[in-house]
């Protein structure tokens, strides 16, 4: 839903629509209990869909690959029966309880009142890590600097630097070598921060030629109209410089990460993560639960499944918020199947 300055009650309102928050949905549902869903991209999916959504991700259960844009569209399946309604394109920016319920108020003009709110907003708003090269916003502006892969086939052909030494830059080189006609990887040293399997392919693929290694060099400049990409050059520590040729530019550093308005509602905070209670997520303030890559406790892994897990934990303990007195009998879905939304 894109209107702005509704006002709308709900049973749960979750803030962020990543894959976390979206299974929240569903596990919130077949405890009938309806959710409002707000998150400040303008679709749903979280980082799934705006950094990967054509990367395979290998750790979500029964699927030994499932791209992040095919997990977002069958998560969104899964929460459906249960009609929640999305306020996208906004942010939560207020948080005040009244009457033992929240009042939440996004950037839109929208009120929302909630028995209870989950927190599944990842790490907060999010934008890349941006490398100082002079004349970068031109060439950003016509795609030929990207921070993400859409779709693989806009690299078919093409030669691609990639410039990183983690996950996404191992595993997208190790994709796209598949459809660009040149991959270089830009590192500034031998050991990558990267899967140990994927780093050993990677090295593989080099030496068989599929890929081309610049280490140690970084990135020193960009050669181009301002807006056409032709070259990238690379400098060492010691000032040796070279120009690889390049269509496109590919910059992995990682995110920078911003809590915004979420940093001032008195929750417990470590480190830019909010402290939870590991048996029901439940922040420091009561009815108000943060689940996925935001929350923080002992033990915590930083996995999807963990957040799976987490979501539903969460919503079991809001359960008597929503449903005073009333007693909840667990049962399992291949019980009761899923009830009407």
């Amino acid at each position: 839903m894109r209107a702005s300055g509704v006002t709308v009650e709900t049973d749960v309102a979750v803030i962020g629509a990543g894959p976390v928050g979206l299974f929240a949905v569903f596990q919130c549902g077949m405890l009938r209990m309806r959710c409002v869903v707000v998150d400040a991209l303008d679709a749903i999916g979280g980082q799934c869909a705006a950094l990967y959504p054509e990367k395979p991700i290998f750790d979500i259960p029964a699927h030994p690959e499932i791209e992040g844009g095919a997990l977002i569209h069958r998560l969104e399946a899964q929460a459906a029966p249960f009609t929640p309604l999305y306020l996208l394109g906004r942010r939560v920016e207020t948080l005040r309880e009244l009457d033992g319920e929240w009042r939440l108020g996004t950037s839109a003009g929208d009120t929302i009142k909630a028995r209870a709110v989950i927190l599944a907003a990842g790490a907060g708003a999010f934008g890349p890590n941006r490398p100082p090269l002079e004349g970068l916003a031109g060439y950003e502006a016509s795609g030929a600097v990207r921070y993400l892969v859409a779709r693989r086939e806009d690299f078919r052909g093409r030669r691609v630097v990639i410039a990183g030494g983690g996950d996404s830059a191992v595993d997208w080189a190790l994709s796209l070598k598949e459809v660009a006609a040149r991959v270089t990887v830009v590192h500034r040293r031998p050991k990558f921060r990267a899967a140990p399997e994927s780093s050993a392919r990677l090295d593989a693929a080099a030496a068989r030629g599929e890929v081309e290694m610049a280490i140690p060099y970084q990135l020193h400049g960009l050669e181009g109209d301002g807006s056409r990409l032709s070259g990238v050059v690379l400098s060492t520590l010691k000032g040796e410089v070279k120009t690889v040729p390049a269509d496109h530019l590919l910059a992995f550093y990682g995110l920078s990460m911003e809590l915004g308005p979420i940093a001032d509602w008195g929750l417990g905070l470590s480190h830019s993560h909010v402290t939870v209670a590991p048996a029901t997520c439940e922040t420091s303030l009561p009815g108000i639960h943060a689940i996925g890559d935001i929350a923080t406790y002992p033990g915590k892994l930083k996995l999807i499944l963990q957040g799976f897990s987490e979501a539903a934990m969460a919503a079991h303990a809001i359960h008597p918020r929503v449903f005073p007195g009333e007693a909840l009998h667990f049962e399992y879905s291949t019980s009761k199947g899923v009830p009407a939304g």
